[in-house]
């Protein structure tokens, strides 16, 4: 059986299809490509911005809890001064309470 020529351009018109199918699908796929690594290049941008703000409100709070902790301390020491003078006060009292139960015994 031989190739008659409407045959023989039935077969190139398919074949003529199949290229362009595979065309379409290589220009789809670098589509893709090119779409997934843009997006994954936004994406990182984003992910890198929320990660600096992030780093920036954490250096916000820290400086705020240093702060904190640094009246605390000083609150802190004023106590154990006022305590000193109380001891010093209540000591005081004792020895007087001592003196006064002496004299009037």
């Amino acid at each position: 059986m031989e190739n008659s020529p409407n045959q023989h351009s039935t077969i190139s018109s398919y074949i003529c299809y199949i290229n362009m199918k595979i065309n379409i699908y290589k220009s789809v796929a670098a589509l893709f490509v090119l779409f997934t690594i843009t997006s994954c290049g936004q994406l990182n941008s984003e992910v890198e911005k929320q990660l600096n703000e992030l780093k920036s409100k954490t250096e916000a709070l820290d400086s705020l809890v240093n702060s904190e902790v640094d009246k605390v301390l000083t609150l802190d020491t004023l106590i154990n001064t006022e305590k000193a003078k109380l001891q010093e006060i209540d000591s005081l009292l004792n020895k007087n309470k001592s003196k006064l139960d002496a004299i009037l015994q």
